[in-house]
């Protein structure tokens, strides 16, 4: 098996901004999760819509979604693409709230640093709001899940 290379540095070592100016026009998605860990009481709090922030899960799917769309302002290597669908959903369990996102482009690169991104921002939301009532919240695994590219 071919040994890998990073693809954001050059010859010389240095970081640069990919070119994929040659590469063919594709449909892409990409789909990422991540999760924070809260105590019971926040939870309910956060099931009661009993935060004083607000409501914790609307808001927080609402800061991914503009999370995803700033992506390329916040990773200096990420080309600013324009996306056509971002999906956002954060859902209470018995220790915290999971977040899915689900993004998609039709361009020459991928899409998931912006479905990652919307993931991360989404959970430091939650984070934020809660932190009043909450000071053991861990965030974590957040991954992507899946990505594909196929021809228009």
């Amino acid at each position: 098996m071919g040994k890998k290379k990073l693809t954001h540095v050059d010859t010389a070592g240095k970081a640069r901004m990919v070119d994929v100016g040659d590469k063919p026009m594709q449909l892409r998605m990409a789909r990422a999760r991540g999760f924070i860990r809260l105590k019971p009481e926040t939870i309910e709090l956060i099931r009661q819509n009993a935060i004083k922030k607000g409501d914790v899960l609307r808001i927080a799917e609402i800061a991914g979604i503009l999370g995803a769309k700033q992506t390329a302002s916040l990773i200096p290597l990420c080309h600013q693409i324009s996306l056509s669908k971002i999906d956002v959903q954060a859902s209470i369990n018995e220790t915290g709230v999971e977040v899915t996102t689900e993004a998609h482009y039709t361009g020459q690169t991928g899409v998931e640093m912006e479905a990652l991104a919307a993931a991360g921002i989404a959970l430091l939301t939650i984070y934020d709001m809660c932190k009043a009532v909450d000071r053991e919240m861990v965030i974590g695994d957040i991954s992507l899940v899946e990505k594909t590219k196929q021809e228009p």
